[in-house]
């Protein structure tokens, strides 16, 4: 399987971190979104999107983090990650969707303003924020984990950019049980890094 990957995406670190916990052997191409290869036609035919990361395996090509986790969950012969069962895929989707809602309009887009210079608006990023990190913290004191007890692909989803949180300027010493279930993350077997961590 190749993954086009950005080694400082939290997008695709996601996918690389899944991965690395998982045994999953992925092939990664490095694309330079600077210098717009993401524009390049070849690329746009694998995502019209423009982004990153895609993977693509055999005749399959996929973009989008949050359904490329699903994909390489589900085809591990260990379903801890991602169980058969309509009730705890809801479950584990309902952080799904908060890491590409709420986690990625808040401190990834802190992130982008700070780190990289994107022209976005620091004070919605905020209110973002300042409404999202209150009800993780909460949901994790009183459980180790996103979903189900155990980890799953809901806690490679929300990692990257919660983690990467202080370099969009957020100070997480506020939220003392994030803080201790992004160290249990990074002392799960097979735990990656990436730069800015």
């Amino acid at each position: 399987m190749l993954l086009y990957d950005l080694d400082v995406s939290g997008n695709c670190y996601k996918i690389r971190l899944f991965a690395a916990l998982t045994g999953t052997k992925l092939d990664l191409l490095p694309v330079n979104l600077a210098s717009g290869e993401n524009h390049d036609p070849d690329f746009q035919k694998l995502n019209p999107f423009g982004e990153v990361p895609v993977l693509v395996d055999g005749d399959l090509t996929l973009r989008d983090s949050q359904a490329i986790l699903v994909y390489l969950a589900g085809r591990l012969t260990d379903r801890n990650w991602w169980p058969e069962d309509a009730m705890s895929q809801a479950i584990i989707t309902q952080w799904l969707s908060v890491a590409s809602s709420e986690v990625r309009n808040g401190p990834n887009t802190a992130r982008l303003i700070r780190k990289f210079g994107y022209p976005l608006d620091m004070g919605t990023a905020m209110r973002w924020t300042d409404r999202i990190l209150p009800l993780l913290n909460a949901h994790v004191e009183t459980q180790d984990w996103f979903a189900l007890g155990r980890p799953t692909i809901a806690d490679c989803a929300l990692f990257p950019y919660l983690a990467l949180a202080p370099e969009g300027g957020i100070d997480l010493a506020p939220y003392p049980f994030l803080g201790r279930w992004l160290d249990r993350v990074r002392n799960l077997p097979g735990f990656i890094s990436m730069p800015g961590l």
